[in-house]
């Protein structure tokens, strides 16, 4: 009695399946005929030609006064406000760690890392850096002079709805 109905279902099943497969067979010959496929991001690397010898734009210069930055938002990574050209870090080395760690930060005047930082995945303090916590540059970035790839129109939370938000518009 169970089984009466599988081959109403498998019938379903198969014309679902054929009508899904039918749908992307039409994309894909859309595109086909189109000659290339539809370019849906912009490009923010410039216009040269794949595969094309081109010139690059030389990196941007770092930003080393040493100055704190505000943050954009509440968890956002606090940026690098030096240089950190030729800093190794390495499984066996990390060279941030010889002025942020918590016995050097006096002497160098340097912030502390953040206590999250020494917090494994259950929460527990460790005496040491978590290792998935390591490697700072997966999350800091240096602070550069670069222009902007695209327009920029953030406007900080506290801003919105105020007096100095509603002149700029």
């Amino acid at each position: 009695m169970r089984g009466q109905d599988r081959a109403r279902l498998t019938g379903l099943y198969l014309a679902v399946a054929g009508a899904a497969l039918g749908a992307s067979l039409v994309f894909v010959a859309a595109a086909l005929s189109a000659g290339t496929a539809p370019n849906v991001v912009p490009r923010l690397t410039g216009y040269a030609q794949p595969m094309s010898d081109d010139t690059t734009a030389p990196f941007a210069r770092p930003i080393t006064d040493d100055q704190r930055r505000m943050r954009n938002y509440p968890e956002q990574p606090p940026v690098i406000p030096h240089s950190i050209e030729n800093y190794q870090l390495t499984v066996n080395t990390n060279r941030c760690l010889d002025c942020h760690r918590r016995q050097y930060t006096e002497a160098s005047g340097a912030p502390m890392i953040s206590v999250t930082h020494f917090m494994d995945r259950d929460g527990q303090i460790l005496a040491d850096v978590t290792p998935r916590r390591y490697f700072c540059t997966e999350c800091h970035v240096q602070q550069t002079d670069a222009k902007l790839l695209v327009p920029n129109t953030f406007e900080d939370m506290s801003t919105i709805g105020s007096e100095s938000s509603e002149r700029r518009r």
